[in-house]
């Protein structure tokens, strides 16, 4: 008499096999040069089913992931994700991570990016096993994803998902199919490194082309016209606009600095304020949205009142996970900020230990 076959549970007998193909860092490189990440494009493919289901995850969320997936030996890829770090301390104890199940999504996580958009969240399963038997927890989608590709474990989503929300695709170029237009072109991306980008137009010839303008006053209300930010003869201007401007306006850039690992970075420019009322100055931050803590802390050079052309500095040591810096001026409440000549230079790499 022949045995019997093993019978999984009910829930695990409607689930699809996928392989996260791609997680793309979105908008990615812009025309002018910069390098922006708002959301990450991320692509389960069901390979033998001829499907794939793109999920568009928030930064913080999807930035783990993104490191997970990076590229072995990849000297300009400073950071281990904590999933990965996770994945090798549950390794030690004698725990694996045997697979992350995906049984419901929100359509709104399949219709686009994130940005422009109520933060919709995503939970995941996660099963493990060890000397304690077989366990199960829920965590954030792109954490949850982020750890089976640091472990190196299946992933699984729904049947009923898959047939709702994926897409039908053929070949391999899976990013142009559900991109379409705004895929990377061919020689914009280098699977081998993570995207890095220079400051540019420091002298503001090209007037604010590679600099962002925004802030707080915009979070209320987007067409907020609280402050007014331009670019002439070498000198940018941040005003407000209003009496009592609500939060804060900024003109910065943002750079990668994994390569800068232990390195100083310093941010120099001149400034010169007209009643301000409240604060205005230079800002050097690390730990943006986008990705980990990049600085030990991030700084800023405060001015009040009406103030001559002065120099200031900010300095500060990139962090052992790099990610992405931003410097630039900014201003609080009424009154006017002018700054030039901005600087962003990082000090020769650390002593080898012996």
């Amino acid at each position: 008499m022949g045995t019997a076959p093993y019978l999984r549970p009910a829930r695990y007998r409607v689930m699809t096999d996928v392989r996260i193909a791609h997680v793309e860092p979105l908008p990615g490189r812009q025309p002018g040069g910069g390098f922006r990440i708002h959301s990450f494009l991320v692509v389960l493919a069901d390979d033998s089913g001829g499907r794939a289901l793109p999920i568009w995850l928030v930064g913080h969320e999807g930035h783990g992931l993104w490191e997970a997936l990076g590229t072995p030996g990849d000297d300009h890829h400073h950071i281990e994700a904590g999933e990965a770090l996770a994945a090798r301390m549950l390794a030690i104890a004698g725990v694996r991570v045997t697979g992350v199940e995906i049984s419901e999504l929100d359509p709104a996580l399949t219709s686009g990016p994130a940005r422009g958009r109520p933060h919709v969240q995503a939970s995941a399963s996660i099963e493990f096993a060890g000397t304690g038997g077989a366990h199960e927890i829920q965590a954030r989608l792109g954490y949850a994803l982020a750890l089976a590709a640091a472990a190196g474990a299946a992933v699984r989503v729904a049947d009923q998902v898959m047939d709702q929300m994926a897409v039908r695709v053929e070949g391999e170029d899976l990013l142009r199919q559900i991109l379409g237009e705004d895929a990377p072109q061919p020689g914009e991306r280098d699977e081998s490194e993570v995207p890095r980008i220079a400051p540019r137009n420091l002298t503001f010839a090209d007037g604010l082309a590679s600099w962002e303008f925004g802030g707080s006053f915009r979070d209320a209300d987007p067409g907020a016209a609280d402050y007014t930010c331009a670019a002439e003869a070498g000198v940018a201007v941040i005003e407000a606009a209003a009496d009592k401007p609500e939060g804060a306006a900024a003109l910065a850039q943002s750079v990668l600095v994994h390569e800068y690992v232990g390195r100083r970075v310093s941010f120099r420019a001149e400034v010169r304020t007209e009643d301000v009322a409240d604060v205005a100055g230079l800002h050097l931050l690390g730990g943006m949205p986008t990705g980990p803590v990049s600085l030990e802390k991030s700084l800023t050079a405060p001015l009040s009142g009406s103030n001559d052309w002065t120099v200031l500095e900010l300095s500060a040591t990139v962090a052992e996970h790099g990610g992405m810096v931003q410097f630039g001026s900014y201003l609080r409440g009424p009154g006017r900020v002018e700054f030039r000549n901005p600087q962003l230079t990082f000090g020769p790499a650390p002593a080898a230990r012996a």
